[in-house]
């Protein structure tokens, strides 16, 4: 199943092309296609709870060497978010391109199909040398979303991300493969990890910094101006960015690598690790302060999510049970918060033409839903009930107990108390300031075309209720843990 899970968005991809002349049966293709994976994606789930790991090998590159699948826990956790966030990013995105008239709409729809695929690859990866090929694949069929308008502006941030994403991974990821290969004379992933005892703890630390910094998508600090240079492309690509593929793959990639190479005892044996983890804590303070100088809200969530993807990376470096759990957790309950947050932004420069947030002063009297849902998001963001987002926080804040580091508890709390106030500025200027003296608002409402509406509708509910039901994340990530 991890095969059909890879295939079929490359299918609905060429589908998308074949009907590109007839927009509504274009899109249609596209949405039976998203649903039809999360459907394959979702039947994974009773076998994997049940303790099956099931496997696909699709060639032998070199001796030991393979191309092969696997579904394990926190690979199908990483596949379940994606595939269920591009049925609902479809259906945003049919709402997004039509109501602000983009052109290169079938492009557009091919090349998402396209990186889902890629992003199942990485979920799916049944070893290091997978994962990287569908990690770059992945990079590669994102440009040309990136790149969309064609603009100069455009073309500059592809090449920034494009060089950036490019250049950390073959220069340090590619080589810590090979290196990991030389000591351990394999590259699958196992439980409890495959370095123990093959290189002394310098070494080891030394290929633990390739790994982390040689994740790109990860954005940890200095590594991460290609996230806010990647704003420029359409809305919906910026959620395929920063929740459903793209940096889900990068921290997904460094939780990965945390258990299934290095695995949990060794990883919190190394000199490395605190000092790894205090360069997360210092991305998720420094992008969160970064994020309250921006006026442009795309901008502002870009710099938002640098900092939230640190809190994954960080409960990885921690190195016990909690901090993985959190992580885990966090790649989902981010997602959806997130998703919702940019969501709102497109929907708010498709009904009012607005991108900054100066401008946005009374705003939600005409746009009352989407501000609501941004409301919400920004609660999952922050960390507080009754959005979900407050249980991955909670678990990593246990972490940060568990390996006696009150330093980095602190670094969780400033946090979320800084997003707090750059979030929610947003909001509250929209319910409860007076618009503009020049501004075109309006009077009544006029929220963004109704696919686009009824997105940000799901993802805002679903923030709500992973809350009340974080039960088969959570299960999959104890999984993680205890194999």
């Amino acid at each position: 199943m991890a095969g059909v899970a890879i295939l079929l968005p490359v299918v609905g991809a060429f589908l998308v092309l074949a009907l590109g002349k007839w927009p509504n049966l274009r899109e249609t293709a596209t949405l039976v296609t998203a649903t039809s994976l999360f459907a394959v994606v979702y039947s994974l789930l009773g076998p994997v709870r049940a303790g099956e790991t099931p496997s696909l090998t699709l060639v032998e590159v070199v001796p030991g060497v393979t191309l092969g699948l696997e579904v394990e826990p926190l690979g199908l956790l990483f596949a379940l978010v994606a595939s269920f966030l591009w049925i609902v990013t479809s259906l945003y995105a049919i709402g997004y391109m039509r109501g602000h008239h983009e052109e290169n709409q079938t492009r557009f729809f091919f090349f998402f199909a396209v990186s889902i695929a890629g992003a199942m690859g990485v979920a799916f990866a049944g070893n290091l040398f997978t994962l990287f090929a569908f990690y770059e694949a992945l990079t590669l069929c994102t440009f040309p979303l990136v790149t969309h308008h064609q603009t100069d502006e455009a073309r500059k941030a592809g090449r920034v991300y494009l060089g950036i994403l490019l250049s950390t991974s073959v220069v340090f990821q590619l080589l810590a493969i090979i290196w990991t290969w030389q000591l351990a004379g394999t590259v699958d992933f196992v439980p409890g990890g495959i370095l123990a005892g093959t290189a002394s703890a310098g070494v080891l630390s030394a290929l633990l910094v390739l790994y982390v910094f040689g994740v790109g998508k990860a954005a940890v600090m200095p590594f991460h101006r290609w996230l806010p240079a990647a704003m420029v492309a359409p809305t919906p690509v910026s959620a395929l960015l920063h929740a459903v593929a793209v940096v889900k793959a990068g921290v997904f990639t460094v939780l990965k690598v945390s258990v299934y190479v290095f695995g949990v005892d060794l990883l919190g044996s190394l000199a490395a690790t605190p000092w790894l983890a205090w360069a997360a804590a210092t991305t998720i303070i420094l992008a969160s302060l970064v994020a309250f100088t921006k006026d442009n809200l795309k901008a502002r969530l870009a710099y938002s999510t640098i900092s939230q993807l640190s809190y994954i990376v960080l409960g990885a470096l921690l190195a016990n049970r909690w901090g993985i759990i959190g992580g885990g957790m966090h790649i989902a309950m981010h997602a959806f918060g997130k998703i919702t947050l940019f969501f709102a932004a497109g929907a708010i420069l498709v009904a009012a033409h607005e991108k900054d947030i100066s401008r946005m002063r009374g705003l939600g009297r005409t746009m009352p839903i989407t501000f609501g849902a941004f409301f919400i998001g920004s609660l999952s963001i922050i960390g507080v009930p009754p959005a979900g987002g407050s249980w991955s926080k909670w678990f990593l804040g246990l972490g940060t107990l568990e390996a006696g580091q009150l330093g980095l508890l602190a670094v969780l709390m400033v946090s979320s108390l800084l997003s707090l106030v750059y979030l929610l500025e947003i909001p509250v200027r929209a319910f409860f300031s007076a618009p503009p003296a020049d501004s075109h608002h309006g009077e009544g409402i006029h929220e963004a075309p109704w696919q686009s509406l009824a997105a940000i509708v799901i993802t805002a509910t679903a923030t709500l209720a992973l809350f009340v039901w974080p039960d088969a994340f959570y299960d999959l990530m104890t999984l993680v843990v205890e194999r």
